[in-house]
């Protein structure tokens, strides 16, 4: 499905003509180029539309097909970039991924969306406000699409830090409560986090580096800029990858001193019913001479010896903290 098409020429958007084919045949001939925009095309629907491009095949299958990382590809008269889209669903704590194709060439940009993410409507409208960057060429329909991605990138990581957060202070709340299950859930987000991160650092790198092929050398502090960005919420992924895998080894140990406890406790209570159970026994046995059996202060004396003894017992486990 086309979501929207426009030549540009210095800047500048032009409405005319209307038909695709005759945008590109002009921005050929006269200078400035076509800025399409596709959103989950069929293999048909991307042949009709894109067929006047004459894209590289394997460049068209990965776009029709998805679930690429990150990368940037070179083929003649042709750069293909793909980047992944994330989206934070903050009722689930759930991060959504989708993916951006995008085509570039000397006279087009052409950008295949899937999935989740936030619209790039917006984006063409800041760059269609910015004539002066829109001149510099389709690079900067990239810079800006990379960006918009980057800025969701940073937002997701600080709704993200505020989970870590969350599931920190419940597993150092001292509850017997385990977390486990809600850090390996949240652990799982940040990796799919990191993996529309990460693998986008090197072709970013490419861009941004001195005398990267058709970039616009102007365009070359911004994607330096943009970079930066893409670093720092790198690292924060990574923090928050570390501190999840600490968190859940933190909270494996709470468990195991809480099961320690309980043990510590219940050697402690049977300690103390072993004693007077040992006695009660041997005093059980029918036999007709046992020592103390015909005195009169027999009883209370066996009686009185369990008790100081097992207070003895209570006493002694209380103080090591058994109990």
């Amino acid at each position: 499905m086309i979501v929207d098409y426009a030549l540009y020429k210095d800047g500048v958007r032009y409405t005319e003509p209307s038909n695709l084919p005759e945008l590109i045949s002009k921005a050929r001939t006269e200078g400035g180029f076509v800025w399409l925009g596709l959103a989950e095309p069929t293999q048909e629907e991307f042949d009709k539309i894109v067929g006047d491009f004459r894209f590289h095949p394997l460049a068209v299958e990965d776009a029709v097909t998805a679930k690429q990382r990150p990368k940037l590809e070179e083929y003649p008269d042709l750069q293909f970039c793909v980047l992944r889209t994330a989206f934070y669903d903050e009722v689930k704590s759930e991060v959504s991924t989708g993916e951006i194709f995008c085509f570039i060439g000397e006279h087009f940009i052409v950008v295949v969306r899937h999935g989740d993410g936030s619209p790039l409507v917006n984006t063409r409208q800041l760059l269609e406000a910015n004539p002066t960057q829109l001149a510099k060429g389709p690079y900067a329909v990239l810079h800006a699409i990379i960006d918009h991605a980057i800025d969701c990138y940073i937002d997701i990581a600080a709704e993200l830090e505020q989970d870590v957060m969350q599931v920190e202070n419940k597993v150092f709340s001292g509850k017997r409560q385990t977390q486990s299950q809600e850090i390996y859930f949240l652990k799982r987000e940040v990796i799919e986090f990191r993996n529309a991160i990460d693998p986008l650092l090197s072709p970013l790198q490419k861009l941004a580096s001195e005398g990267a092929l058709h970039v616009n050398p102007s365009l070359t502090p911004f994607f330096r800029d943009t970079l930066d960005h893409l670093s720092r919420a790198s690292d924060a992924a990574s923090g928050l990858d570390a501190l999840l895998t600490s968190a859940l080894q933190a909270d494996l140990a709470h468990i195991q001193v809480q099961q320690n406890s309980d043990m510590r406790k219940i050697t402690s209570y049977v300690a103390l019913a072993s004693v007077p159970t040992m006695v009660a026994g041997i005093y059980g046995m029918n036999f007709e001479f046992m020592p103390e059996l015909q005195w009169e202060f027999g009883y209370p004396l066996v009686v009185g010896s369990l008790i100081l003894l097992t207070a003895a017992l209570y006493r002694k486990f209380k103080k090591s903290e058994w109990l």
